[in-house]
């Protein structure tokens, strides 16, 4: 049964040394990762966020990391895909704010990759972020949150659509099918435009609805916002996506020798959608804390084990949106089961999401 640290919002005076800052410089000590890091390059693979996003992990965490791997004789680097566009500095992500340079994973133009070829339907390539590749270790630290394709966005997705290349992201959405533009709906709104990371879709002079596939990652935020119901998918199966993701998961893992890979899950403002939305909605719940783990399967089934129903915050859900009655509560409100990420990460050999706590206070 893998181990999990585990560190909750309680406190009981008000004392910096209670806060959740200070509870990861306890995790990070009490894991064993200060040894593993020693003379070693370290990649922390974060997620930048975009726009006017605020609930991406806080710098504070960040510099405390790259305090302890520098600390412990580790040289490290925080990273992301599309770094210069995002603008990461207008979330406090500097080098001078971290303490350690922030770097685009592919290089500047994004060509910077290693392909391993894989086999699942119409998933082929897999192309590493060199920076990824080339690293030592990797610390895979994760804002935990809902995501509209796969349910849950944590660890799995922070690796799987965060170290690799557009086609990778693209092949990995493709598992779900195509767009489809159903004209008689669509009410020329616009909105599928401005939702658009990659500006790959537009309206041509007759009004038709067309899609630049060699910038789609089929990321599906046009059909996510569609007032009208025009976009669709032409196949919907997010259980063949939720497998690509631990299929692209282990083929980054299987980069770096054993006991190179470290997770860490940060569980506050959890929203009802990712981070890329460059946009923060109410928490669906309350704050839950923070956890790390050396086995993957076992951090993300934990860390979907202390988002409850029960505790839902009404505001975090759209209005108009009804919930599903039954199951996880981002499967009652994307439709999808969360934990199925966990079941495939078994089938692949990367845990099978048993775990016992070690609570660090």
């Amino acid at each position: 049964m893998a181990t999990v640290y585990f560190s909750d919002m309680a406190y009981s005076a008000y004392e910096a040394d209670q806060t959740l800052p200070r509870k990861l410089q306890r995790q990070l000590a009490a894991s064993g990762l200060g040894d593993k890091v020693k003379d070693k390059s370290v990649a922390i693979k974060i997620h930048v966020g975009s726009e006017i996003g605020y609930s991406t992990i806080p710098p504070v965490f960040m510099r405390l990391l790259a305090e302890f791997v520098k600390d412990h004789g580790g040289k490290c680097f925080f990273t992301d895909h599309y770094i210069a566009g995002r603008h990461p500095e207008q979330r406090g992500y500097t080098q001078e704010s971290l303490g350690a340079p922030v770097l685009e994973a592919s290089g500047h133009l994004g060509k910077y990759l290693y392909t391993k070829e894989v086999e699942w339907k119409s998933f082929k390539h897999v192309d590493i972020a060199g920076l990824i590749h080339d690293a030592d270790f990797l610390i895979d630290f994760s804002h935990v949150k809902g995501h509209g394709c796969c349910a849950y966005g944590g660890a799995v997705k922070n690796i799987a659509m965060g170290c690799v290349s557009d086609r990778t992201r693209r092949e990995q959405h493709g598992l779900e099918g195509g767009l489809k533009w159903n004209a008689e709906n669509c009410i020329h709104c616009g909105a599928c435009i401005e939702a658009c990371n990659h500006k790959a879709n537009s309206f041509d002079k007759d009004g038709n609805y067309s899609v630049n596939f060699h910038n789609c990652t089929l990321c599906q935020h046009c059909k996510k916002v569609c007032p009208a119901e025009a976009i669709t998918l032409s196949d919907a199966s997010y259980l063949d996506f939720q497998k690509g993701l631990a299929l692209c998961t282990k083929t980054v893992l299987d980069t770096f020798q054993p006991d190179n890979v470290f997770y860490i899950n940060l569980l506050i403002s959890i929203t009802a959608m990712c981070d890329c939305w460059g946009m923060t909605t109410p928490s669906l719940v309350p704050d839950i804390g923070l956890m790390s783990s050396w086995n993957l399967a076992a951090i993300e089934n934990a860390s979907l084990d202390q988002i409850k129903f029960e505790r839902l915050n009404p505001e975090g859900v759209p209005e108009g949106i009804k919930l599903g009655d039954k199951g996880h509560l981002f499967e009652r409100l994307h439709g999808k089961d969360p934990y199925s990420q966990i079941r495939f990460l078994n089938e692949l050999g990367l845990g099978d999401g048993t775990y016992e706590f070690e609570m660090v206070k």
